[in-house]
This record gives C-alpha cells, sequence and structure tokens, in this order.
C-alpha cells in the first residue's frame, strides 16, 4: 500500500525531502500519459467547460518512497486541468503518511479540511470515526459495471466496510524480499532462488552476514506493525478482525511469529540488533551493506535505478504458507465541502486512476499497478518482459491480505509498535509484549464494542 500501507509509498520525512526535488517527469511518465478516454469512458472535458464556473480543489499527498515523485504528482495534476480547464488542482505535499493524516485530520477538527487526499488505506475507521468522508458508492454507480471489479480485490479489502466504499486504490502496495544477487553467487547459494521458508531465511541470512554486511534487514520504525503481520499472515493468522472492532496480537501463533523475527538477531546473529529506521534499509541494500531487505515494492523503482549490482525480488518467505499485508495510500473525498467539489474530486480520481496512467505510475515508482487491466496494456507487458520483478508483488496479491485496521487505529498501531520495539531491542520477551499490546489495544477498542 498498504500492499499500509504504509502507504505508503509507498523513506523518512528527511530522506523524502531530499528526494523529492522539482525535476521534469520522464517522458513516458504518469503525468505524461494522455488516454483518449478516462477510466469510466469519459471524454476530456471540451474548452466549452471552460466557461462553467471554476471549481478548485485541494489535494494532499504524501511520499514515502525514494525518487522525485512531487514532480511527477504536480504534472499529472497540471494533465487533469488540461483536460478539465473549469477544475484547478493544487497539489500539497505534506510529507509522511503520518503526517498527512495529522494536517487532514487536523482541517476537519478546524472545519477546514482538503477536498481530496491520499492516506493510508488503514485509515479507514479513524475518518469514519471522525465523519470526515463520503461513501463513494453513488458516484461508482454511474461508472460501468467493471469499474469497480477492475481494481484487485485485495487493495478493496481496506476500501470497503459494511457494504459501501469509501476510498479508491492508488499507491498501494505489499512487502517483498529484495536480494542481492552478486551476494548469494559470492556465498554459493543460487542467485536466481530465494529463500522460500523461514528456516531458508534464516540461513541464507546467517550465511550471507559478515563484517559490515547484515544478511538480513527488516526496519522496525515507521511500520512496525506492518512488517510483523508478514509474519502472523506466513503463521496463518491475521491481526485484525474484518469489521476493525478486535485485534488478535498474543495468539500462540503471533507469539512464535515474533520470537522468529527476534530470534534473527539474537540466536542467529544475521540482522541488525535495535530499531532499523524505514528509510535506512533501502539505503543500506544499495550501499551493499546488507544482501536481503523486507521493503515495500513501492520502493522497487528506486532500487533498479540506483542499485549497481544485480538484485532479485520475490515472494516474502513462508512458514505455514506464503503471505503478506497489502499497504499504502488510497483516496479519499472529504465530507464538509461543497458538492461541486466533491463532484470534481471524483473526477480527478478517476483520472489518476485510469489504466494507463495506472500502468504508468506503477513503472515510475514500483507501487503495484492497482488495476488488472493496467497490467494488459502494451506499455505494462513490455516493461515486465524487460523487468520481471516487476511482477512479483502484483502475483503476491493473491496470497495478500488486508493491512491492520481498526477503529481507533492510531492507538491501536502504537499499542502494537510500541510492545514490539520493546522485544527487538531486547527489554521484554515476546509473550509478554503481545500480551500487553492486546489488552492496550483492547482498551482502546472498547467504546467501538458496547
Amino acid at each position: 500500500m498498504r500492499m499500509k500501507k504504509i502507504a505508503m509509498p509507498l523513506l523518512l520525512i528527511a530522506a523524502m525531502l531530499a528526494g523529492c526535488g522539482k525535476t521534469s517527469a520522464p517522458a513516458d511518465s504518469a503525468a505524461s500519459v494522455k488516454p483518449t478516454e478516462t477510466a469510466a469512458g469519459e471524454q476530456p472535458t471540451s474548452s466549452a467547460t471552460s466557461q462553467d464556473e471554476k471549481v478548485e480543489l485541494t489535494f494532499y499527498y504524501p511520499i514515502a518512497v525514494g525518487g522525485p515523485l512531487t514532480a511527477t504528482i504536480e504534472g499529472m495534476a497540471e494533465e487533469f486541468t488540461k483536460q478539465h480547464p473549469n477544475i484547478v488542482v493544487k497539489p500539497v505535499y505534506t510529507g509522511s503518511y503520518s503526517d498527512t493524516t495529522i494536517k487532514a485530520q487536523a482541517g476537519v477538527q478546524g472545519k477546514n479540511p482538503p477536498d481530496v487526499a491520499v492516506l493510508l488505506s488503514t485509515e479507514l475507521y479513524s475518518l469514519l470515526d471522525m465523519d470526515a468522508v463520503i461513501p463513494l458508492d453513488d458516484y461508482i454507480a454511474q461508472e460501468d459495471a467493471s469499474y469497480l471489479t477492475d481494481f484487485y480485490p485485495a487493495f478493496m479489502a481496506n476500501s470497503q466496510t459494511e457494504g459501501k466504499t469509501y476510498s479508491i486504490p492508488f499507491q498501494r502496495s505489499t512487502i517483498v524480499l529484495y536480494y542481492n544477487k552478486d551476494m548469494f553467487k559470492e556465498a554459493g547459494l543460487d542467485p536466481e532462488k530465494a529463500p522460500q521458508t523461514w528456516d531458508e531465511l534464516a540461513q541464507y541470512a546467517t550465511k550471507l552476514t559478515k563484517e559490515a554486511r547484515w544478511g538480513l534487514e527488516i526496519p522496525v520504525s515507521g511500520f512496525s506493525y506492518w512488517m510483523f503481520q508478514t509474519f502472523a499472515l506466513q503463521n496463518g493468522k491475521n491481526l485484525m478482525s474484518e469489521d476493525g472492532k478486535q485485534v488478535f496480537f498474543d495468539t500462540p501463533e503471533n507469539v512464535e511469529a515474533l520470537q522468529y523475527w527476534t530470534d534473527l538477531a539474537g540466536k542467529h546473529k544475521a540482522t541488525p540488533t535495535g530499531v532499523t529506521d524505514w528509510a535506512t534499509v533501502p539505503s543500506d541494500f544499495i550501499q551493499g551493506k546488507t544482501a536481503m531487505m523486507y521493503h515495500t515494492t513501492g520502493n522497487l523503482t528506486n532500487v533498479k535505478k540506483n542499485a549497481k549490482f544485480n538484485f532479485g525480488v520475490s515472494f516474502l518467505p513462508q512458514k505455514k504458507t506464503f503471505g503478506s499485508p497489502t499497504g499504502g495510500g488510497n483516496f479519499y473525498i472529504f465530507k464538509d465541502i461543497d458538492k461541486k467539489k466533491q463532484d470534481a474530486a471524483w473526477k480527478f480520481i478517476k483520472f489518476m486512476t485510469e489504466t494507463e496512467r495506472a500502468a504508468a505510475w506503477s513503472r515510475d515508482t514500483g507501487y503495484v499497478a492497482v488495476r488488472k487491466s493496467a497490467y494488459e496494456t502494451e506499455t505494462m507487458k513490455a516493461y515486465i518482459a524487460d523487468f520481471p520483478a516487476a511482477q512479483v508483488a502484483r502475483d503476491q496479491l493473491e496470497v495478500a491480505a488486508a493491512e491492520l485496521s481498526t477503529h481507533n487505529n492510531g492507538k491501536v498501531t502504537k499499542a502494537l509498535s510500541d510492545n514490539l520495539q520493546a522485544v527487538l531491542t531486547g527489554s521484554m520477551d515476546a509473550q509478554t509484549a503481545l500480551k500487553k499490546a492486546q489488552e492496550e489495544a483492547t482498551a482502546a477498542l472498547a467504546p467501538f464494542n458496547k
């Protein structure tokens, strides 16, 4: 995506600011795609509509991956206005996903929300608790019957609740395993075969570790709950109920999963101890400081452009089954704005997620193209033929699940993340930490279970 996600994205704030300077978008980027029709078959607005009342949209968006994506986003917004002269979109880069959520929520509380925003798909219940966003079903009903089914079901899982759709997938991801093929070859491992099981992952990571190089890095800061969710899913248990009112942190399966993650550092000495930063991990991988990493597919293009070695991308290794949570950001339309702005925002969302544009956005960033039809375009087929790694995260959607998302989501994820960090820094054991996280999360969810 958060295939949340996380976003996604989907860098730390400093890295994002450093990597997001305004540069010209590539000629074949999402910013320059000019399909003859929009996603729902709507013809681009003619110049006659410029006589209509002008509508101005404030659009909040985050960036959580490497690359100069502000230029791409702004280029896409400019192209939209060319096709819809009566709608002017003002993109506002709002930092990380967390920063963007805080700013959007502050706007809602101050009666000055953005008109449209990309926020983590996992913010669904929190936004509903604030009565901040509108359901999109009336707009969707006006589209072709195949409109919604063209989006991958794994991405829609965090977009819908109680039979209604509240957001549309945009910069979405799954977590994948990146590995340095040159280092594999040097260590006597098959460079075309990534570890497939937890046992193999520990063995490979140990073998690849040497002075000044880790065998594996998994980020802890920022999205530790998201990384932990991979191990939980692979051991057969997701972390929450579908209605976002219950969590299952302290099950025996999840205690075992957390112990495995901890043992990679403590027992196998193959990963760093303590808290490894979100943005440090891809940087370390690109610089050859780690042989493998768990990270969002949203960093795929960053790695492709900057790695000076042969690398591979694979499904995450399994215990009982393969699995990854989705992650990244969705489009939301806010409630307390003029109906004309809501209508204009829907047109903008359709434009930004149109088939060819979704394909171009995937190529520009590494995020998964959110629509099935994007992978049927000639440009995407050619890209994947030349760079097969671009299809791994899409294929992993078959075994993906919804990212952790609940009511009172901020407190619930903080309860889990804080206790995960306590284990990974050696100050608490797995069973005690997950029991504490369960108690704190259950208390945070109590008002929604009366």
